[in-house]
């Protein structure tokens, strides 16, 4: 992960043109935006617009960025969220499917246990209230901090930990009952 300047150093030089600095920092950003907003849409399709959308939305504000405000990577995620939010609110409750995300060099056995607990998890998280998911899919699936997170989700630092917290015990209680079945012992979950 970049710094906060590097990543204001990457902005600046792409608002003055420079398209490898573009690049650079899609590189490392789009696929975390994307890995969240299919985790919170539970469809890739949809995920790839919010994250093209998000994508976009920073480039055309790059010009205007001020140093010293969050970092950008931040912003972004606020606004993914944002518009996974705005996806979510109009769709009909439902239990998002994530598509099938193989490891290539894992044996069979080991890419259908893997494809089990994705699942699993997936519909563990699907079942969290939607501030507890985000707060953990942010923490935990793609490695923010609190303050990062807290900034995205305009909360306080100890509304973040209350969130995580919550939502990693319900986790354990939603998918203790399938330890066995998804090839953990007793101590792993």
């Amino acid at each position: 992960m970049l710094s906060q300047q590097d990543e204001a150093d990457l902005l600046a030089q792409f608002a003055q043109g420079d398209l490898r600095a573009a690049q650079a920092f899609t590189d490392l950003l789009a696929p975390r935006l994307l890995r969240f907003a299919a985790r919170m849409l539970g469809d890739r399709a949809e995920a790839e617009d919010v994250t093209q959308d998000t994508m976009l939305r920073l480039w055309r504000m790059a010009p205007d960025w001020e140093a010293g405000q969050a970092k950008p990577s931040t912003w972004a995620f606020r606004v993914a969220r944002n518009l996974c939010t705005d996806r979510l609110r109009r769709r009909k409750p439902m239990v998002p499917e994530m598509p099938d995300l193989p490891d290539d060099t894992a044996g069979a056995d080991a890419r259908m246990m893997q494809t089990a607990r994705a699942q699993a998890l997936d519909a563990a998280l699907a079942q969290l209230p939607d501030r507890q998911r985000e707060a953990v899919i942010l923490r935990h699936i793609e490695g923010l901090s609190n303050p990062e997170i807290a900034a995205i989700l305009m909360v306080g630092v100890e509304a973040v930990e209350s969130l995580t917290a919550r939502g990693k015990r319900k986790l354990t209680a939603l998918l203790s009952g399938r330890k066995e079945e998804l090839g953990y012992d007793a101590e792993d979950i």
